[in-house]
């Protein structure tokens, strides 16, 4: 995909607003859906089909279902975003089934999985959500509940976010693409992978072993990717260690990240751990690596 000529932000939420709640994914636990489902439920009005807990292997019902659930929701005009109750597995298969070019002006809000359907989006110039699903929502404290709330509601940039490491120093500025590694590198060379020129890469990956890590790493630099983007944005790294190693998860990516000579810094509070705070994938940001410290230059939604 080309990179897009100016990318188009959801309308802004108010509270009351109709959103709809998918499962385009894994199966999910309820009760901790249900304390997600009651935190968004407390500012605005979510809908979903009575077929939602349906469970097929490691999928959310079958695919067919899962893509006309995701297909209506992000088509909905009635509606101003879309939440989704898991990652897990499973969003990618729908790709082909998904008129993604007809898609409203709603906000998309999910991580993990559900980068499978932000980078499409990405690739038509879509400004989306990377946050909390909803069985992780209910876990977050109370600041990131709220900073998700005004990211979706206020057209003002959000506060700047804090990383915990510098791995290569520099300031570049550009628009925040990316989302989870392991779904990121599997999109590499079909049509739902966006333009990543000129971009800031965000990545973030839970459960999977430093080696692996190198491999989805020089996957990308293999493709290209790191000679085309400007910096590098790494969020938590959750369970990605070695046991009994004399090394971890953030010796490898430092080095790897070295290897690129990008700015790059680590350890922001995104990802699978806890806070994980949300970000507006396509809005223009400023990285100043040596500080660790991620400026959003723009909101997420329409003025």
């Amino acid at each position: 995909m080309k990179a897009p000529v100016r990318w188009l932000k959801p309308l802004p939420l108010r509270p009351g607003d109709t959103v709809h709640v998918v499962a385009p994914a894994g199966p999910f636990d309820r009760p901790s859906f249900e304390v997600g489902l009651g935190v968004i439920g407390q500012r605005y009005s979510p809908v979903h089909r009575p077929d939602l807990f349906e469970a097929w292997r490691y999928l959310a019902g079958s695919d067919v279902r899962r893509a006309e659930e995701l297909a209506h929701a992000l088509t909905d005009r009635d509606a101003r975003a879309v939440f989704c109750a898991r990652g897990g597995y499973g969003a990618m298969r729908l790709l082909p089934s998904l008129p993604l070019a007809d898609t409203a002006p709603t906000a998309l809000v999910g991580f993990s999985d559900i980068t499978a359907v932000h980078l499409p989006l990405q690739g038509l110039g879509r400004v989306t959500i990377h946050g909390p699903v909803l069985t992780h929502l209910g876990k977050q404290p109370p600041e990131v509940q709220e900073y998700l709330f005004r990211l979706l509601e206020s057209p003002e940039p959000p506060p700047p976010l804090e990383g915990k490491a510098s791995y290569v120093p520099g300031v570049v500025e550009g628009p925040l693409l990316g989302g989870n590694l392991s779904v990121l590198s599997r999109l590499l060379g079909t049509p739902y992978m966006p333009s990543l020129d000129g971009a800031v890469l965000f990545l973030e990956d839970v459960g999977e072993r430093p080696y692996r890590l190198d491999r989805m790493w020089t996957h990308l630099r293999l493709a290209g990717v790191f000679s085309r983007v400007r910096g590098i944005v790494l969020g938590d790294f959750t369970d990605c260690d070695e046991k009994s190693a004399p090394y971890g998860s953030a010796d490898v990516l430092r080095s790897l990240a070295e290897e690129t000579g990008l700015p790059c810094a680590a350890g922001f509070p995104v990802g699978h751990d806890i806070p994980n705070y949300p970000i507006a994938l396509g809005t223009q940001v400023r990285l100043d690596a040596g500080a660790a410290r991620l400026t959003f230059l723009e909101g997420a939604v329409q003025a």
